[in-house]
């Protein structure tokens, strides 16, 4: 695996299909982008962790590190995906409890790019909080890929039947498109 000097960091949150997040990472190498996976603490039970460090070269984060621990390189852009609706309500209102929300809260702020590719059921991306939460965001400037030739969102009960079809590649398409320089 080459190392570049641009830096993506994927938050995965716990989401069906979280365990296929690999398929990202693949994509992310295949441009020339180092990855470092940031799990939110939920998300540690749907992915394969050491599957993903060994792919990746890099420890899985879902913590803020001890102060003796090395300190991970800055991220250039952050794709979150899958995106629940708990991260994507709490990014919007600029809830910091993890991790993972703590980079999310402070990347606008400092320029750094975030796409976010939900992962969500028809029921739950039709609530008013969830609209105003996606709405606040591209407000801010972060495409939210829900929509028309975008994410779709599945009945309920019904989102893992569609896994294969999660679309992964799309937001490093639309990181490219909006951030012309990644």
């Amino acid at each position: 695996m080459i190392q570049s000097s641009k830096v993506l960091y994927i938050i995965v949150c716990a989401a069906g299909a979280a365990a296929d997040v690999g398929r990202l990472v693949t994509h992310a190498q295949d441009e020339g982008w180092t990855v470092q996976i940031v799990a939110t603490p939920s998300a540690l039970d749907f992915i394969d962790v050491p599957e993903l460090e060994r792919q990746t070269g890099r420890p899985v984060r879902s913590r803020y590190r001890k102060p003796h621990e090395p300190k991970p390189p800055r991220a250039d852009a952050i794709i979150v995906a899958p995106a629940t609706y708990n991260t994507i309500n709490k990014f919007a209102q600029g809830i910091a409890d993890t991790y993972a929300l703590g980079l999310l809260a402070e990347a606008p702020g400092l320029g750094i790019p975030v796409v976010v590719l939900p992962f969500v059921s028809s029921a739950l991306a039709s609530r008013d909080p969830f609209l105003r939460s996606v709405e606040s965001l591209r407000t801010e400037g972060v495409p939210v890929l829900l929509g028309p030739g975008q994410f779709e969102p599945p009945p309920a009960e019904t989102g893992g039947e569609n896994l294969d079809t999660y679309p992964w590649a799309l937001a490093l398409k639309e990181l490219g498109r909006h951030y012309p320089r990644y």
